[in-house]
């Protein structure tokens, strides 16, 4: 970078709030923006950097004072009238997970987004609209609602999607829908995204999710593009309730994942036995890379940035590719 403009950034940093963010990653920040400008001056690229970063500022500060509740994003078809069975499917579903704790995240629109809205029930909800060209309207649940954001990128509302919502349910849609549904297991198959569970929900007399599991047998698994194991990243579900337990599930004891250097760390709600350990080390030893899966406290860089003390941990040094079968192992820690 130029050394004139160098200094004024370092002066720009130093008036900032001391303890109120990371100065040497913000200063980081701010010299990829002025070399950026140094580069091109496409307006359309700029245009594109400046609505992003707003967006996405806006989701920070609209989810920052719920970062501690769990929340399930879901997905299916704009186009289901009140009267549809997988409309009703989505908003029972939305209210049970309501009445235990959650939050929900729709795509703020009708069908099934507002089902899951007018489920949620005032205050309960989030809807993250996007701005088609035929205008997408927010549905009458959100509409009015300070919990309403509006994107005019996919790609940013697909990640704030991700990034704030601990669980995902797919009921039947479109295209939308199944890029919604394909992407979160992308992510979770690829270890882009913490571990969380992925519901493909329909009511009693659909085939729907039925079809596309045989696609998937016999498209993808037989022909090798993806393995067995990673339709362990994904639950069946015909109910509102087996939906609801399985989320719930999830969290009975895992808590939250976490990298440090080459080990991974599995936060808990409560201690596994010795036979519990035991027995993991037993059936999953082929996703370890070295060594054994180990009850552990806090780790150094957790300690320092205050994560979660109080909770236990195990920790392992997974190869950090068989995510279906680290699916698996949280499961039967669930089940402990």
């Amino acid at each position: 970078m130029d050394d004139p403009i160098d200094p004024k950034i370092k002066d720009l940093i130093n008036k900032l709030s001391d303890g109120c963010i990371d100065k040497a990653l913000f200063k980081e920040i701010l010299t990829t923006l002025v070399l950026m400008s140094n580069e091109h001056k496409d307006i359309g690229d700029y245009k594109l950097i400046n609505k992003t970063l707003k967006e996405l500022r806006a989701s920070f500060n609209l989810f920052k004072p719920y970062r501690e509740i769990h929340k399930v994003a879901i997905f299916g078809s704009a186009r289901l009238e009140k009267a549809d069975p997988n409309y009703v499917l989505a908003r029972d579903l939305s209210k049970a997970l309501v009445q235990n704790g959650f939050l929900i995240i729709s795509g703020a629109g009708g069908g099934v987004m507002e089902a899951a809205n007018e489920g949620a029930g005032e205050g309960k909800s989030f809807g993250l609209n996007i701005k088609l060209p035929h205008e997408q309207a927010a549905n009458p649940f959100i509409r009015d609602s300070p919990n309403l954001l509006e994107f005019k990128y996919f790609f940013t509302r697909k990640l704030v999607f991700i990034k704030e919502s601990h669980a995902t349910v797919l009921l039947p849609g479109g295209f939308g829908t199944l890029d919604e549904g394909f992407e979160n297991i992308t992510l979770f198959q690829t270890g882009k995204c913490m571990p969380r569970p992925i519901v493909l929900l329909d009511h009693k007399d659909d085939d729907y999710w039925d079809k596309w599991l045989h696609c998937l047998d016999s498209l993808l698994i037989k022909n090798g593009y993806c393995s067995m194991q990673d339709s362990h990243l994904i639950k069946r579900a015909r109910n509102a309730e087996d939906a609801m337990n399985h989320i719930k599930s999830f969290y009975r004891v895992f808590h939250s994942l976490r990298y440090v250097r080459e080990k991974t760390v599995l936060r808990l709600n409560s201690s596994l036995s010795a036979e519990c350990l035991a027995d993991l080390n037993n059936d999953f030893q082929d996703i370890l890379l070295k060594g054994k899966i180990e009850s552990s406290g806090p780790l150094r860089e957790e300690l320092r940035n205050k994560e979660y003390l109080n909770l236990p941990r195990v920790i392992l040094h997974f190869d950090k590719k068989s995510f279906g079968r680290l699916n698996l192992l949280i499961t039967r820690i669930n089940q402990s």
